[in-house]
């Protein structure tokens, strides 16, 4: 490893360790791994994001990566360290653009915001308090950091300006309409408090490539068991052992897909704080209950919060690895110790787990500074309350999961609170603001970060907001509804329940696409649903379109400039475009290609911008040569063998390859999977034809036909 030592004026000289080799002032040199570099300054501290995590990096898929380069050289990463903190200087050029910095609501791009990364409960504002406060940025240059802090980290995202020949001039806001509020700047500003920081850099060259080696460096995405990607439904908070299943049993009488049953806190003996044992005058028979579910292919997600009751029996052995304040008079056990974990998930086991619960949804471990533990706390591990805020969710992720693995089964829930270095565990976070524009825009934001992230359903004013909020909820990581508080149901208005019926059995159809983009989370790091800027063709990564096209009359130019907060991609081929409540019409940005309607076939446009007016179904177009897989649509779905209507989308010929395993163990890891390859040829008669390649000695767990289907008008 070798010393790289940059000069400051204003300091003096700043120690900053490389590892990697052959660093010279202008070259990055060799990374770790490929296109992937760390940076240390100063005396990082011991606990940081990654440090209490156990995460492998994906090698040899990032070894297969393609090269990447930083457009940016050590020379231009400024670093003071001074009262015992860490200032960082980025640059940034006129037309970059900054996406990432969290889980946000309101915006995607976030040049000229300033913001703190803190664990907290979102109440509203991007101010940097949010459910995964991830500290990594992209430019649109084509690279990416990681400040590798469980500090709260403060951000100012070109909005410093710094004295020097490079200032803007001055304007007198007297005379010049043209005066600025925020003069231009030319640099990201960040903050650690502590005496130095671990940095990680990923390359491009594109902002996918970037988003890509970040996932992969933390141990790749998440694959969720297949059961996982059907319809969710949250019971309300009291609900008895029989009220569960009279409503399973309405959900089959009315056609309705469901796949997984949420009990909320009422299934508890008591909650705020926790037992996590069974209350027996709700759930007399817990292990019959939890059978007789499975028996009708329903899975059980319970709802829990860290906070331990007096009246839980893993109360005297939890006790002494907790912290010196407790939440609503619970014990917060410290889930950085290993004594810890093993106390409290041997007692998940015991009640839930060996009874074939399969898995959890982790409320109130993110935030509301009046009833989470102070920053003053102290908790046996050492960890000081402000890192262990930001790590607390993380760790109870790691905990579940390693659980389930010893067990070799896959879960699949939902967590209130995620951070760097938890793309790999299997939770989607969720929360309690409602906005449904702020759901779509932390949809698209969760692609930047590593992290999944779901619009549940919960209410609605009106059988319109239902249906386009149902709609948009069944083209997210988990497709639910949480009728914990007031019991609503997916036909709950009669107008609509038709069309919710329709959509929610799309759902299921979808699951061979959806699987597929998982296993490519997973495998390669590809995000499953992610944002416009990190599709080929949509021209914002690179700006290379914006620079061909004269945005003063050209649509598309001028679209692509724009924040785009309502329109995300879900796999390989498909584009959604929500529709809102109210809506008279919307316009939808369609990347560079032919792109298609996918429920007609029809052609809907080629690098442009359209307007669509409010139907029955939520736009979603499909890209030129799209192959997109459809099992049958059904309301419960079997681990068995289905038939498969393969659709192809445009005239392009294509290849997609279908990924397949058993769908629920973690088997696939030791290469007990199988793609099979979906093609479609196209002669020069335009003549198209299909054909399922199955490589040879492979099993296949999932389908026995591929009856394939050419969409056109």
């Amino acid at each position: 490893m070798r010393k790289l030592t940059l000069l400051f004026a204003a300091i003096g000289y700043v120690a900053v360790s490389f590892a990697q080799s052959n660093v010279a002032s202008k070259d990055w040199g060799t990374g770790e791994y490929a296109g992937v570099w760390k940076l240390s300054v100063g005396k990082p501290e011991k606990i940081n994001l990654l440090s209490e995590l156990d995460i492998t990096p994906k090698r040899e898929a990032l070894q297969e990566m393609p090269d990447g380069a930083l457009p940016i050289s050590p020379a231009d990463v400024k670093i003071e360290l001074r009262d015992g903190k860490t200032y960082i200087s980025f640059p940034l050029e006129k037309e970059e653009k900054i996406f990432g910095l969290g889980l946000n609501f309101k915006t995607v791009e976030q040049r000229g915001r300033i913001m703190r990364l803190h664990m907290d409960h979102y109440t509203g504002s991007d101010n940097g308090r949010t459910h995964a406060p991830v500290p990594f940025f992209i430019s649109s240059r084509g690279y990416g950091v990681l400040i590798n802090s469980a500090r709260y980290i403060d951000f100012w995202v070109g909005t410093a300006v710094r004295k020097g020949p490079d200032a803007p001039e001055e304007q007198d806001r007297n005379t010049d309409r043209t005066w600025p509020a925020q003069p231009y700047s030319d640099n990201i500003k960040v903050l650690v408090p502590a005496e130095g920081v671990e940095m990680v850099f990923f390359a491009g060259p594109t902002m996918l490539d970037v988003v890509r080696r970040y996932n992969l460096y933390n141990g790749g995405g998440a694959l969720p068991p297949r059961w996982g990607l059907g319809f969710w439904h949250r019971t309300p908070t009291l609900f008895t052992d029989k009220d569960v299943k009279a409503e399973v049993d309405e959900f089959e009488k009315r056609g309705f897909p469901l796949s997984v049953i949420g009990l909320e806190p009422g299934w508890h003996s008591k909650a705020y704080p926790c037992t996590y044992e069974w209350d027996k005058s709700r759930f007399p028979d817990a292990s019959g209950f939890v059978k007789d579910m499975l028996d009708e292919n329903i899975r059980l997600n319970l709802w829990m919060n860290p906070y331990v009751s007096k009246h839980s029996e893993v109360y005297d052995k939890i006790k002494p690895y907790t912290g010196s304040h407790t939440v609503w008079l619970g014990e917060v056990s410290d889930y950085s110790m290993p004594e810890a974990c093993k106390i409290m998930t041997d007692h998940f086991r015991k009640h839930q787990l060996d009874l074939g619960v399969s898995g959890y949804k982790m409320d109130e471990n993110d935030g509301y500074d009046s009833w989470l533990w102070p920053d003053v706390a102290t908790f046996p591990s050492g960890i000081p309350a402000e890192q262990l805020r930001n790590l607390y969710g993380s760790l109870m992720q790691q905990a579940t999961v390693k659980m389930y693995r010893e067990k070799n089964l896959r879960t699949y829930g939902q967590v209130r609170a995620g951070n760097a270095g938890t793309n790999a565990y299997p939770y989607v976070l969720y929360n309690d603001y409602y906005d449904h524009r702020g759901f779509i825009t932390a949809l698209i934001n969760s692609s930047f970060i590593g992290v999944l992230w779901t619009p549940e359903v919960r209410s609605s004013k009106t059988s319109e907001e239902w249906l386009r909020r149902m709609q948009t909820v069944c083209f997210s990581p988990i497709a639910q509804l949480n009728a914990w508080a007031d019991g609503t149901k997916p036909w709950t208005f009669t107008d609509v329940e038709d069309d919710i019926r329709e959509i929610a059995l799309l759902r299921i159809q979808l699951i061979p696409y959806l699987y597929t983009a998982f296993a490519d989370y997973a495998f390669y790091g590809t995000p499953p649903v992610r944002a416009m800027n990190l599709e080929e063709g949509y021209a914002a990564e690179a700006q290379t379109v914006e620079g061909r096209l004269d945005a003063t009359d050209n649509p598309y130019a001028m679209a692509i400039r724009r924040e785009v907060k309502d329109q995300f991609m879900v796999g390989e081929n498909i584009l959604v475009a929500p529709l809102f409540a109210g809506e008279k019409e919307r316009k939808v940005v369609l990347p560079q290609g032919k792109w298609f309607d996918f429920y007609t076939g029809k052609f809907a446009g080629e690098g442009e911008v359209i307007t669509v007016a409010p139907g029955r179904h939520i736009p979603v177009y499909v890209k030129d040569g799209g192959i997109i897989p459809l099992w049958p649509a059904m309301s419960k779905f079997e681990d068995r063998k289905y038939p498969l209507e393969v659709r192809h989308y445009g005239n392009k010929p294509a290849t997609y390859s279908l990924y397949d395993d058993d769908g629920s163990s973690y088997n696939f890891e030791k290469g007990e999977y199988t793609r099979i390859d979906l093609t479609v040829t196209v002669d020069k008669k335009g003549r198209k034809k299909g054909k399922a390649i199955l490589p040879k000695g492979k099993q296949v767990w999932s389908f026995n036909e591929y009856n394939f289907k050419f969409m056109t008008e």
